[in-house]
């Protein structure tokens, strides 16, 4: 069930961008205000907004910030809507684009601009369902003495599909609606998660030349630095080649 993931260097590349501090805090003061509108501000009765507190929690963001974002989304707080884009990077490689908006126009506005900026087209919503399915990914930093066998035991009847541990972090991933059984399991495990979400993986990954690769990973960079994407999905492959021409 362990073993390479094709999603790893997509994690990884994913990973160098949310490197960006003060844009991952304003990614999850969204999500906290998104999920205190949709379920209240008290994470007991809340699971969106547990998780949003625990994925918080996970990138070190300070308490004072949380508190701060439940407050503002309790009593006004942005008006903010979930908006999903689908299209193509040259090449064929699919991107997939997810947002938290307080003016569509504008979002729509830039997320077009920058498809055609770097030589990509949008596409109608449902026209990459094909491409990607949605997963569970739980991601924690590796405990000392971590036996993933015995690990795997322990999480394999609350839906782990797949576990993939590195040298310093583990990896797993679930269908979509094991999710919830998945974080029960890991919190009774007394797992200390650094981030649980549900992925869009893609299920192949496509494979283009150094030079094509580094222009989609520039269209990817400009998606992530807008600051209304939450989220951006690719199934570009990175190789070694682009790993070290990126390095």
């Amino acid at each position: 069930m362990s073993g390479h993931s094709k999603w790893a260097n997509i994690k990884h590349r994913k990973g160098a961008q949310d490197a960006k501090r003060a844009k991952v805090f304003s990614r999850l003061v969204k999500e906290i205000s998104i999920a205190v509108k949709e379920g209240g501000p008290d994470p007991e009765t809340n699971p969106r907004l547990r998780l949003a507190m625990q994925n918080a929690k996970g990138v070190n963001m300070p308490k004072d910030n949380v508190d701060r974002a439940i407050s503002k989304a309790s009593s006004e707080g942005d008006n903010l809507e979930a908006m999903t884009f689908e299209g193509y990077a040259p090449n064929g490689v699919a991107v997939f684009v997810e947002c938290l908006s307080d003016n569509n126009n504008r979002t729509v506005s830039n997320v077009r601009a920058i498809f055609n900026k770097y030589g990509g087209s949008l596409g109608k919503n449902g026209s990459l369902s094909f491409v990607f399915h949605t997963k569970g990914v739980f991601t924690f930093q590796q405990p000392e003495g971590f036996d993933p066998e015995e690990f795997e035991l322990e999480v394999i009847d609350a839906g782990a599909d797949e576990i993939e541990p590195g040298d310093d972090f583990v990896t797993v991933y679930t269908a979509k609606e094991d999710f919830g059984s998945m974080q029960k399991k890991l919190e009774t495990l007394g797992i200390e998660l650094e981030n649980a979400s549900l992925q869009r993986i893609p299920v192949d990954t496509k494979e283009v030349d150094v030079e094509a690769a580094l222009k989609v990973l520039k269209m990817i960079d400009a998606f992530e630095d807008d600051d209304d994407v939450q989220n951006v999905y690719h199934n570009l492959e990175l190789t070694e080649e682009v790993e070290k021409a990126l390095s």
